[in-house]
């Protein structure tokens, strides 16, 4: 493929909102991870909830969208300087040339749960929740694209965890079809009962900080986030998204394929198109959720495929897994890394699971990061995998 541009982004998380806050927790290696305080009757887990979300307001135009989803969302697009770069980019290609992909798992949920629980006597939402919009998978996709005064395609991709890392892939194919000029890409997820019971349900929440690929793992430490990216065909800084790969195990609804055959396809395919082999590649930001099976499966599948000196980490230890954000979380974590030279380790990891291979780093290390890799494995057996660059020609 032809590598396409990152020519801004942003991220608010709950290791920080902003790039900067996040580069400085992850060198200090301070968790945004807190005791779950969310909902009436929380559950005894630890979560990652982004500071301010509560206090956010919407502008007027915006308050048709107003939930707290997209109260995150908006947080995200004032990081970073965001707004006006995407600003910059309408006015040089026109509202209709740039595309709009978002990812996001369960939309705005929350605000639905409320509504529920809300109701009036005769069975009606509560008035202020009457508006159709927050009650759609597309409200995110909706609320963004009014913000940003976009009138070009516009789609919502729900794919479980991997849902806003596939974005990239699916604004790779409008640009390179000549059907845009540019996209803006990224994914938010709140936190909402749905999730944190949900996941409760299936035994995969832990009680402690989530500790990836650690032998003593026991389970996933649930966060939110939002963030945005820009893509062009080039531009004058910023990181290259260089290949991707997807594919789908057909397996199971929640486990992965036992041998990894989707995942090792995701990775496989990145790099292919991208024209790279395994030793092309410094650092690889693992999905890592701190599951049982998932973090077995991925780190062996790392080991077959990878030369033992590639740094590996899951940084979930730092931010909880933002489900469908987090592919573009970790996305925004690896352009850190790579722009200030040094790999985050394994947070909350204390001894690794035999199972791993020696790619996976526990402590953070300085490293020339030119080529890194950041994989997003969701529900269903869906795979992503992003392979991005320093420079164009890797």
């Amino acid at each position: 493929m032809k590598p396409l541009r990152v020519t801004g982004h942003s991220i608010a998380c709950a290791a920080g909102i902003g790039q900067q806050a996040l580069a400085t927790a992850l060198h200090a290696r301070a968790s945004g991870l807190r005791p779950n305080d969310f909902s009436e009757h929380p559950l005894a887990t630890w979560i990652g909830r982004v500071a301010g979300v509560e206090d956010v307001r919407l502008p007027d135009h915006l308050m048709e969208w107003d939930c707290r989803n997209n109260r995150l969302a908006w947080l995200a697009l004032n990081a970073d300087g965001f707004l006006e770069r995407a600003a910059a980019v309408r006015s040089r290609y026109g509202a209709d040339r740039v595309a709009l992909i978002v990812g996001t798992s369960t939309s705005s949920i929350g605000a639905t749960e409320e509504a529920y629980r809300r109701l009036l006597p005769d069975g009606q939402y509560p008035e202020d929740l009457r508006r159709p919009i927050v009650h759609t998978p597309h409200s995110l996709g909706d609320f963004v694209r009014a913000a940003l005064g976009l009138e070009g395609i516009v789609v919502t991709v729900g794919t479980a965890c991997s849902s806003s890392a596939k974005v990239f892939a699916q604004a790779e194919r409008l640009l390179e079809l000549g059907l845009v000029d540019a996209a803006v890409v990224g994914g938010v997820d709140s936190l909402c009962g749905s999730v944190l019971f949900g996941f409760n349900s299936l035994e995969l929440v832990s009680p402690d900080p989530c500790r990836p690929f650690d032998i003593a793992r026991r389970g996933i430490s649930i966060g939110e986030a939002g963030g945005f990216a820009l893509l062009e065909r080039d531009g004058e800084r910023g990181p290259w998204l260089l290949g991707y790969g997807e594919s789908s195990d057909a397996h199971h609804m929640s486990s992965p394929h036992p041998e990894g055959l989707g995942a090792r396809l995701a990775m496989v395919a990145a790099l292919e198109r991208a024209g790279l082999t395994p030793d092309a590649v410094n650092y690889i930001n693992m999905h890592g959720t701190a599951s049982q099976k998932n973090d077995e499966v991925e780190a062996q599948v790392v080991a077959s495929l990878f030369p033992a000196t590639t740094r590996a980490s899951s940084t979930k230890g730092w931010t909880g897994h933002a489900l469908g954000a987090a592919g573009i979380l970790e996305s925004v974590i690896t352009f850190a890394a790579m722009e200030m030279g040094f790999a985050p380790g394994t947070l909350n990891a204390r001894e690794l699971d035999p199972s791993c291979g020696p790619q996976i780093r526990v402590l953070n290390e300085a490293a020339d990061i030119r080529v890194a890799l950041s994989n997003s494995f969701g529900f269903g057996g869906s795979n992503c995998s992003l392979l991005f660059g320093r420079g164009r020609d890797a």
